[in-house]
């Protein structure tokens, strides 16, 4: 596991978004897995101002959802759907034919979990997939002790989660579904390349769980410490309680410039 630290939200932003632009150049049909929520907000806003540049060619990009709500109505504006969709696809310039995602509002919602695992297969695999992390560790809707083998499926969240995410329904946690389809852990672990973004004091605890820790399934997102292309991304305060900071920094510094992330 690589941890780059950075100054602020705005450089991590940058620096994910042109290893998506790097990996575009290399595969421009690249399926890139998003995360929703204000903290990847900035890696979205970096990527569309590339692509806009002519810096980055998102053409014949792909885009999959990580996970969903289960029980909105279609076109909900806070459904994931609906919030990618807004968010990355089309600033991007792209049609929802580049875009997949699971069926909350499925009548057979573990059936649509099936096949959303199945879809991500049959497409060839997620490329680069796009994380954040609650302040309980999880990872997509992951709560504590997920199975760490965990494929997609229907997760019921935890009430912290629920009072996180009601900022998204104007506040009120009535509003915020109890249920959500999420990739589960195994199948996040198969995307080539897994980069977390993680920003704000409030992440720092979870932060240090997860790349210090050992791996357990109460701290989903220390299982990233088991992939072989895994990238931690956190500003200065996200990183402050790593007591490997000094190194982290040193290591970067010093990694080839051809690398990347």
């Amino acid at each position: 596991m690589e941890v780059v630290i950075v100054p602020d939200a705005k450089s991590g932003g940058e620096l994910i978004a042109e290893a998506m632009a790097g990996l575009l150049r290399r595969k421009p049909d690249a399926l890139l897995g998003v995360a929703t929520g204000s903290t990847p907000l900035p890696v979205y806003q970096a990527l569309k101002a590339k692509v806009g540049a002519g810096e980055a060619d998102a053409s014949r990009a792909r885009i999959c959802q990580l996970d969903e709500y289960v029980g909105l109505p279609a076109g909900h504006p806070e459904s994931y759907r609906s919030v990618v969709l807004r968010e990355v696809v089309e600033p991007l310039g792209l049609g929802e034919g580049s875009f997949m995602g699971p069926d909350g509002s499925a009548a057979d919602v573990q059936g649509a979990c099936e096949a959303y695992d199945q879809a991500l297969s049959d497409a060839g695999g997620v490329d680069l997939q796009l994380l954040g992390i609650g302040t309980d560790g999880h990872i997509g809707f992951n709560e504590p002790c997920s199975s760490l083998a965990s494929r997609t499926r229907i997760k019921t969240l935890t009430e912290q989660t629920r009072v996180d995410n009601a900022r998204f329904f104007d506040g009120d946690i009535e509003q915020v579904p109890h249920h959500v389809i999420t990739q589960g852990i195994g199948t996040i672990l198969e995307a080539r390349h897994l980069v977390l973004l993680a920003t704000g004091e409030g992440k720092a605890d979870a932060v240090a769980a997860t790349v210090e820790g050992p791996v357990a399934a109460v701290v989903p997102a220390s299982a990233l410490q088991l992939h072989q292309h895994a990238t931690v991304v956190v500003d200065e305060a996200a990183a402050s309680k790593l007591k490997l900071a000094d190194y982290f920094r040193h290591a970067y510094v010093n990694k080839p410039d051809w690398q990347g992330i």
